[in-house]
C-alpha cells in the first residue's frame, strides 16, 4: 500500500522553558528549578508526533539564521520526519517563552520570527509536496492568510486538512468550509462559537456550533476529560487515560500528529481518536514539546495494557 505523507505546514520553535514551583505574580521576580532549550512550536511538534509514529511525514516551514535553526533541523530531522521544506530566511528563529508549573501547566509567550516568512512564495514553492500528502496539518502560528490559501488550494485538489486552531482567534468562512477536521481546545471552541463548554450538554452543543459554521468533522480537546468526536456519522466522548503528568506542553499537537496517522491508517474515527488520545497522555508524562512525543510501540503499548486491564476487570 502506497502511504501518502502527513505534510504539516506551520511553525518551529525553539522552546526556552523553565521549570518553577508556581507561576509568578505579575512584577514579581520568582527562581526557577531548571532552564533548557528545546525545539518546538505547533508545526514542529506535529510533525514530529506523526513521524515518531512511523508515518511518512514533511515539514515545510522557516527557520531563521541564528544559534536555534541548527537544533531545530536537528530535532526534527530526529523524529523520522522530512526537513527538505524547512528553508532558512534573514532573521531569528520563532521562539516560545515557557513557564512549567508543577502539575504540568504552563504559560507561553510566542514571537513569531521566521515563522511570519510563510507566505504565499514558500506555499507555491512547496505546492508539489502538500499537494502528495494524505493530510495536511494547520496551525495559526504562521500569517492566517497562508493557513487560508493552503486549506483553499487542498480543498480544490481533493486532500484533507485537519486545522488546530491555536492560538485562539476568529476564522474566516472561508477557512473553516476547506476543514476536514477541526480539533480546537475549549478555549478556541469558546472563541470560535461562544459556547462555555462546562458541562457535557455544552461540549455537545459546541461542537454542533462548529460543524454548523461548515467544517467537516470536529474533534473537540477537552484536556484531563479527553476528546468529543462529532462527525455526521458519529458523535462522543474518547475518555482521556489516567498517567503522571509532568508536563502538558504540545500534548494537542501529539493529538493532532497521531490523529492523522492512525486515521491515516485506515482506523475508524473513535477508534483512531482513542489512539490518538493515548499519544497525547503518553506525551504529558515526559518534560518538553518535541521531546516528549512518544514511539508507536508505546502507544501500542498503552492501549494494550488498558484492554488487558479493562478485559480482567
Amino acid at each position: 500500500m502506497v502511504r501518502k505523507p502527513v505534510v504539516v505546514v506551520g511553525s518551529l520553535n525553539a522552546d526556552l522553558v523553565v521549570r518553577a514551583e508556581r507561576f509568578p505574580a505579575p512584577g514579581e521576580t520568582l527562581c526557577g528549578e531548571s532552564f533548557a532549550v528545546l525545539t518546538g512550536g505547533k508545526g514542529a511538534n506535529q510533525a514530529g508526533a506523526a513521524a515518531r509514529l512511523g508515518w511518512p511525514t514533511e515539514m515545510v516551514g522557516r527557520v531563521g539564521r541564528d544559534q536555534f535553526a541548527e537544533q531545530v533541523r536537528r530535532d526534527l530531522e530526529a523524529t523520522g520526519a522530512g526537513c527538505a521544506e524547512v528553508k532558512e530566511v534573514e532573521g531569528s528563529t520563532g521562539v516560545a517563552v515557557i513557564t512549567t508549573v508543577a502539575g504540568g501547566e504552563n504559560t507561553i509567550v510566542l514571537a513569531a520570527g521566521a515563522n511570519e516568512a510563510m507566505d504565499g512564495e514558500a506555499v507555491e514553492a512547496a505546492w508539489p509536496v502538500i499537494a502528495g500528502a494524505g493530510m495536511v496539518l494547520l496551525q495559526l502560528e504562521v500569517p492566517l492568510e497562508t493557513v487560508v490559501e493552503v486549506a483553499r488550494r487542498c480543498a480544490a485538489a481533493g486532500v484533507p486538512v485537519m486545522l488546530d486552531p491555536a492560538p485562539a482567534r476568529e476564522l474566516p468562512e472561508e477557512l473553516l468550509r476547506a476543514v476536514t477536521w477541526l480539533t480546537p481546545n475549549e478555549t478556541e471552541a469558546r472563541v470560535l462559537c461562544g459556547n462555555s463548554m462546562e458541562d457535557d450538554a455544552g461540549v455537545e452543543r459546541g461542537a454542533e456550533q462548529l460543524m454548523a459554521m461548515g467544517v467537516g468533522n470536529v474533534a473537540l480537546k477537552l484536556g484531563g476529560r479527553g476528546v468529543y468526536v462529532m462527525t455526521a456519522e458519529t458523535r462522543g466522548l474518547v475518555p482521556a487515560f489516567a498517567v503522571e503528568v509532568v508536563d502538558t506542553t504540545a500534548a494537542g499537537d501529539c493529538f493532532n500528529g497521531a490523529f492523522a496517522v492512525a486515521l491515516l491508517r485506515g482506523l475508524e474515527v473513535m477508534e483512531a481518536a482513542r489512539y490518538a488520545v493515548a499519544a497525547a497522555g503518553l506525551s504529558t508524562t515526559r518534560a518538553g514539546a518535541l521531546p516528549s512525543m512518544p514511539t508507536g510501540a508505546e502507544v501500542e503499548a498503552l492501549l494494550g495494557a488498558r484492554s488487558g486491564e479493562s478485559s480482567g476487570s
